[in-house]
């Protein structure tokens, strides 16, 4: 089982050197899961059983940044490893929305089924370097208003902002 970043990182690029074409270049990952803010788990494991059944329906997934796309894996339960290719975006199309950058647990929507409604992936704060990363490749349709958004991430030069 891997908890450790860098093996979580190191399988995720095993895999994608195997499914991916010639030329794809790893940037970052990030680890997700998704469901209600995860600070709800505190309230739902007090009520005998619903704690343990939002976490059993809780999906895991990897966000993986390449230099042309997005591709989403789903990640084991139990082990962390990823799985299969969920599905794959384009840099420039990735749709994400809400887009919240929080200190110990961010957040993000993003659109699996064109149409669909946005599930919410949540990103823990050990993730944040990779995270940074990531949110530095959306597409700026994403970001209403830049809240939440890191200046590195953003390319906004922090000491020039108002």
């Amino acid at each position: 089982m891997a908890i450790r970043r860098a093996k979580m990182k190191a399988q995720v690029i095993e895999k994608l050197t195997q499914e991916a074409p010639a030329g794809e270049t790893f940037i970052a990952t990030v680890h997700t899961e998704t469901g209600p803010s995860p600070w709800l788990n505190a309230i739902f494991d007090e009520i005998p059983g619903v704690g343990l059944v939002v976490a059993l329906t809780r999906k895991f997934y990897f966000l993986t940044l390449t230099n042309t796309s997005i591709v989403v894996y789903s990640a084991s339960r139990w082990t962390n490893r990823p799985g299969q290719i969920v599905t794959v975006f384009p840099r420039e199309t990735f749709p994400v929305s809400r887009v919240k950058r929080a200190k110990i647990w961010s957040s993000l929507y993003v659109e699996f089924t064109p149409g669909a409604k946005p599930t919410r992936l949540n990103v823990h704060a050990y993730w944040r370097k990779e995270l940074d990363q990531l949110i530095a490749a959306f597409p700026q349709t994403a970001f209403v208003d830049g809240a939440g958004i890191p200046a590195q991430a953003t390319g906004v030069d922090a000491s020039k902002a108002v």
